[in-house]
């Protein structure tokens, strides 16, 4: 049955609402280039209220707008959508970037499409353009692209289509060492960014199914070398088509550190053992460690003797308060300088020590470092000098000032002078202080003073005290460092004064 005039009317006009509220824009071309309809989503899609806004013909529509590809490129006349479809050729998701001349800030991301319609005798009547918005997908696909190669990390993305490199940012080339040209359009098989991790199998199973692949260290090869790195891989979707995006964090630093660190700790090792002075490293808590060849050889002990006898680190040092003084400003983070403790060896000698101490830290866990210093021998030539200076200097007499300052030195290097003052001795002090300096004993001083041997000393106790000494000889250093040489004879009153 044919249709009648109405009926062909009523259908057009369906289909045109129908046409209407699709999401697609619908442009209709006669053969005199001229735009014969188009939909309202067309329209909106170009910032058009009517046809004339659209140019009302191919040419007129080069004139309203400007047509560039994704590469920024501008379209020539031919090159337009337009203009193509009227030259008869077929296209299908040309993608452009279409710019309004009136509008600067008129700018749209167009995907294009075009069909033929022919009459019943299959002449071509026109052409039709089916244009769909894709402003926001490009849109985040940029900023997708410009956060991909601002970021830091290293980075590519491979197409699971083909396993082909497809992108790779700036901070992949710079790790590499590569050109991009290396890497894009690179299978993965032929860039290998997996490298020789231990779950390589796993990983390769996982990209083939599209699958994320967990974090994993792998050594990958790099331009000149090798890296160490964590590699993961996730995927995503770009331009809508299932690629991966692998990562990567540059272990190559901290191998590095590693590296330095263990040398450093190899070093401080062959140091400490090697070190001709007796050394010991303890735990923070003061549980010993290690201790090095020259404490066996003068203590007689090892590192195992010691942690396993707590009694034996006990009897090493004679003076615990001493030692538990020391640990406690080690504790506090102070070093502990040259403290004299007495040491007793596992044979029972004792020795004169000098313990110095620093708090340090061996693969970060905080110990102590002390060194010992046997400083037995030197005491004991110091004692055997000084008694031999002191029998010297019971005679005095001939000595002359700068001798005696010498001697004191000797004596007793850096020791402060006493702060008492020739003022503060009596007549009596005074003349006894020099019988002192010219050798006398107590009997000869009383004999010659008149006095008794129990007052003689008494006033050389008082004579002490105020100089602050202990010995005559100290006393007498005391006397020649003020020019007292010897006795003399205090000048008698005066009558009626």
């Amino acid at each position: 049955m044919k249709k009648t005039a109405t009926a062909f009317t009523t259908e057009r006009r369906h289909l045109l609402e129908i046409i209407d509220g699709l999401i697609e824009g619908i442009i209709l071309l006669d053969n005199n280039r001229h735009i014969a309809w188009a939909n309202d989503t067309a329209l909106a899609m170009h910032g058009a209220a009517d046809l004339a806004g659209l140019g009302g013909t191919a040419a007129g529509y080069r004139k309203a707008y400007t047509l560039r590809y994704r590469n920024n490129r501008k379209l020539d006349a031919a090159q337009y959508p337009m203009d193509r479809a009227l030259a008869g050729e077929a296209f299908k998701d040309m993608v452009v970037e279409v710019c309004s001349r009136r509008d600067p800030d008129f700018r749209r991301m167009h995907q294009v499409r075009n069909l033929v319609l022919n009459d019943a005798q299959g002449a071509v009547e026109g052409m039709v353009l089916v244009v769909l918005d894709v402003t926001e997908r490009y849109s985040a696909e940029e900023r997708f692209e410009r956060t991909f190669n601002a970021n830091p990390a290293p980075a590519v993305i491979c197409s699971l289509a083909d396993l082909r490199h497809v992108k790779v940012n700036q901070g992949f080339l710079e790790m590499t060492g590569y050109a991009r040209q290396d890497v894009l359009d690179k299978t993965v098989r032929e860039l290998d960014v997996l490298g020789d991790t231990p779950q390589r199998e796993d990983a390769l199973q996982r990209l083939a199914e599209g699958r994320t692949i967990p974090q994993t260290e792998s050594c990958i090869a790099v331009q000149g070398g090798s890296k160490l790195v964590v590699v993961a891989g996730q995927p995503i979707e770009v331009a809508e088509q299932p690629c991966m995006l692998f990562t990567f964090n540059d272990l190559e630093p901290r191998r590095k550190a590693e590296t330095a660190l263990r040398h450093s700790e190899q070093r401080f090792a062959t140091a400490f053992r090697l070190a001709p002075v007796p050394m010991t490293l303890s735990t923070a808590e003061g549980e010993l460690l290690e201790v090095n060849d020259a404490f066996v050889a003068t203590t007689g002990y090892d590192a195992a003797t010691l942690s396993r006898d707590e009694d034996a680190l006990a009897r090493l040092w004679t003076d615990p308060r001493a030692y538990d003084r020391a640990m406690a400003s080690l504790e506090q983070g102070a070093s502990v300088r040259s403290l004299e403790m007495a040491l007793r060896t596992r044979e029972g000698a004792l020795l004169d020590c000098l313990l110095s101490a620093a708090p340090v830290k061996i693969q970060d866990l905080p110990c102590v470092l002390g060194a010992i210093q046997d400083i037995t021998e030197r005491k004991r030539n110091e004692l055997e000098l000084m008694e031999a200076i002191e029998t010297v200097m019971q005679d005095t007499s001939w000595f002359s000032r700068t001798v005696i300052e010498k001697l004191a030195q000797i004596r007793a290097p850096g020791a402060p002078q006493s702060q008492g003052e020739l003022a503060d001795l009596t007549r009596r002090e005074r003349e006894i202080l020099g019988l002192i300096c010219d050798g006398h004993t107590d009997a000869e001083i009383a004999a010659t003073l008149h006095l008794s041997r129990n007052t003689v000393r008494n006033h050389v106790a008082a004579l002490y005290g105020k100089l602050d000494v202990h010995r005559r000889s100290a006393a007498i250093i005391w006397a020649r460092q003020r020019g007292i040489v010897g006795y003399e004879k205090p000048p008698r009153k005066r009558a009626g004064k």
